[in-house]
Order: structure tokens, then sequence, then C-alpha cells
């Protein structure tokens, strides 16, 4: 049986494409092995969000040739649609195929395996129309399915490479995601992710369908029990949008809805479509429409010209938010980019000391965010083992409002809907008991299990 390893890097939607080309490989008879193992191809799907993403690219590439000369070296995601050529230049790359065309990665393998000669697939992603359709039928962890909706991105902030390594905004079609989304609840999934690159885009590209339609048109799948959305932006949450959050049960209360910066001369020179008082209008609404909802988000720090007043605003801002949690970023220079350009580049020292300050905030805001939910009973579709650990009395998951949850209980739970008390917050994590199994489901053996275990275990009840 051929064999094939995987690397990748970056985001969640490299990460889907990796399951999706896999599903390729697989149904050509491919056995998938680890990427330190001798494998007769390698597939290394790239990051080019930053230049050490580039950096780091090259190096997992030329790991992969020196693992095994003689394998079929291909190359694919955002470094390799914007820089084929500097991919092609390294000795024993075989196949560069950049973020389109991957339905065809077979053909191009059989091809190099046949005559061993290199090839660049890589074609012009600006002129790209069509939503690639690269299904993927189920994933590692048996609770969440990630389902893609919506490829490339129209907004070209000033900070990022996106756009030109994934071009703009296409959809997928609405009937094919209903089917996926059917497909995956029949696999047993019973929470499915809406991803993409510029997930809230979805519809741009469309005559009277938009992201709001697609939620109410998932509402109505039987089995299906939670929805969730990937990032939105601020400017895409309308009425229409507010009212699905509202009005539906599937909708998670949870929304990562990036800020970027909390100060309006820099939202300004980033190219970020609101103002600081715009987005806080929206989230003020949203807490109305969903009571208990998780905000996340993500912040850029020491963005060009970010003077230590405008750190500070934008700190201050952030505390009036009180977001359940922030995911902190230095900025970092991405060449090619409109910020690389700019003037008064921020010290990285200084950088360091605010991605401090805001980690600090974004834990404190983390841990209150959580307080709020000890001895409130909330439901959680464990996902694994705790710490990945069997044998260890305890199973980990989230609920819909996006606390991770660790408490008592076996790998038979993997999957269903329980219903736990909170018994402790942490920053990364709440300690729970596990009240009652809500599955339509809970066989006799589950119930069995459970008894037993709570007998041997009792001190795990009381984590």
């Amino acid at each position: 049986m051929p064999t094939v390893a995987f690397y990748t890097l970056g985001c969640k939607v490299n990460f889907y494409d990796t399951e999706a080309i896999w599903q390729l490989f697989k149904n050509e008879g491919y056995e998938q092995v680890d990427f330190e193992s001798t494998a007769d191809v390698y597939l290394v799907n790239t990051c080019t969000v930053t230049n050490t993403g580039d950096k780091k690219s090259r190096q997992i590439i030329r790991r992969a040739v020196r693992r095994n000369p003689d394998a079929v070296i291909a190359v694919t995601g955002c470094y390799a649609q914007t820089s084929p050529a500097e991919i092609m230049a390294i000795e024993g790359v075989d196949l560069v195929i950049g973020t389109q065309d991957r339905e065809k990665i077979m053909s191009f393998v059989d091809q190099i395996q046949d005559d061993r000669k290199p090839v660049n697939a890589v074609r012009n992603i600006m002129k790209t129309r069509d939503f690639e359709e690269l299904d993927v039928p189920d994933f590692s962890e048996r609770t969440r399915a990630f389902l893609k909706i919506q490829e490339g991105c129209n907004n070209f902030c000033t900070f990022c490479i996106i756009p030109w390594s994934r071009g703009l905004s296409r959809s997928r079609a609405s009937e094919s995601v209903l089917t996926q989304a059917r497909q995956l609840v029949a696999s047993g999934y019973k929470e499915v992710v809406l991803t993409g690159i510029h997930t809230g885009g979805y519809g741009d590209d469309m005559e009277n369908y938009n992201l709001t339609s697609l939620l109410w048109d998932l509402d109505k799948i039987e089995g299906l029990e939670r929805i969730r959305i990937s990032s939105i932006e601020a400017s895409q949450i309308d009425d229409a949008m507010i009212d699905v959050l509202n009005r539906s049960s599937k909708m998670c209360r949870h929304l990562h809805i990036p800020l970027q910066a909390g100060e309006d001369s820099v939202l300004k020179r980033m190219r970020r479509k609101y103002t600081t008082a715009e987005f806080a209008a929206k989230i003020k609404r949203l807490h109305e429409a969903m009571p208990g909802v998780a905000i996340t988000t993500d912040v850029i720090v020491g963005f060009p010209g970010e003077t230590e007043e405008m750190f500070e605003d934008g700190l201050r801002f952030m505390e009036e938010m009180k977001f359940a949690e922030m995911h902190v970023f230095p900025y970092s220079k991405r060449t090619g980019t409109p910020a690389a350009r700019m003037d008064e580049q921020v010290d990285e020292e200084v950088k360091n000391e605010r991605v401090h300050k805001l980690i600090d905030l974004s834990e404190q805001m983390q841990l209150a965010y959580a307080k709020q939910y000890v001895g409130q009973v909330l439901d959680v579709i464990p996902e694994r083992d705790y710490k990945g650990a069997p044998g260890t009395g305890l199973v980990m998951g989230y609920t819909d409002n996006y606390i991770q949850v660790v408490f008592n209980g076996t790998e038979a739970l993997i999957g269903k809907l329980c219903r736990v008390k909170i018994n402790e917050a942490g920053v990364n994590e709440c300690r729970a008991t596990l009240v009652r199994v809500m599955d339509d489901m809970p066989s006799e053996s589950i119930d069995a299990e459970l008894h037993s275990f709570v007998l041997e275990r009792p001190e795990a009840l009381r984590a």
C-alpha cells in the first residue's frame, strides 16, 4: 500500500484543506503515516501570513526531502500560491500546487512518479471565481466537524497578504453545504463549525442568499445540535444575523469577532471597516440577543504608528468589552503589504511588553467570564480523554459558549450530549461533575460503566 505523510502550517482552514486532500489520497488506496516516517509522498501545506511562516514552511519542505529523497515532495497552501518559484528552487521539490486545483493533485502525483519531472501547477488566484469543492466526511475529533463554506477575502487590510494567496471571496453553493452537513450528522457529528477565510462574507457573491439564510437552513437539519461560526466581522453582523442568533436554539453562544485594535486611528491605518464605537454597539446588541454569549477576539499589538497613548486607549476599550478571551499577536511585517512600508515601525521590545499586558488582561477576563457559571448546569459534548490520556477517569469538551470543561467520565461518553455542574473556574478550563447523559442513546452499558466508575473513583467527582 503506498504511503503519504502530511505537515500542515497555519490556520484552521489549512487543516481542513489537508483533511480534504487526504480524502483524495485515501480514495486512491494510500495509507497515511507520520511525517517523521518514510513515505512515498510528502505533502506540506504552507502558511504565508508572516515572513516567519514562509521560513518555517521552507524548513519543513527540506525536512521532507531529507527524510526520503526518492519520495514525491508536494507543496500546497498560501506560501505555495504566492511564491511558487522560491519553492521550486528548493532541491527535491516535485510539485507546487497553491490554493486551487487541488482536486487534480492525484493525477500530478501519478505523472511525477512516472517521469520524475517537477510540476509548477500554480496559476493566478485573482482570476478564480469558483469555490473549490473538497469534502471532508470525517475528522479525528468525533464531536465537532468543520465545514468549509467560503474561500478568499475582499477586505485587503493593510497588514494582510491573504487576498493575494487565497483570492477574492467565493461562496460554496448552499445545497452543497447542506448536503455535507447532513452527511456529517449521519456520521454522528452533533456540532458543525462553519469555517472559511472570511466566513462572514459567505453570500457576498450570491443573489438573495447570505450567511443568515444558510444558518436558517442549517437550523432545520434534524440531528444537528450545534452550529458554530468560526469567525465573523463586526461589520457583517446586521439585524437579520442578530435575529437568527436570538431565535435559533442551535446557534452556539460563542462568536469570534476580530477587533485587531482598540483605537480608531490605528483601525483606520489597518483599513478596518468600523470604529470602536460601531464595534461596541454591535457587541452590546449581541449580549442583548444572546445572554451569556462568549465574545472572543483577535488583537494585533504594535501596529506601525501605535503610540503608548493609543495602546493604553485600546487596552481600556478591551476592558470595557469584557471579552471572554483575546488572541494576542505582535505585529509582524509581511513583505508585500502596505503596512510593511509604513513609517513609525514599533520597537520589538515595546511590542513584547504590550503583548504581555494584553495577555494578562485576557486571562483576567477569561477567568471572570468562567466564574459566572460556577454552580450552574451546562451542556457539554466530550471530545476526548483529559489531556489525551485514557484511564484518567476524566473527559473534556466545550460548552456551547466555548468554556472548556473537564469532568468525571469514561471514553463511552465521548460524542454524547452531557449535562454537567460547574464546580470550579480556571483560566483555561473549568472543573465539573457529570449530572446526566442527555443523549437519546444512554444505553445500559454506558449507565453501568458510569455507575461502576463513580463507585471506584469517587474522588473524581470532587475534581
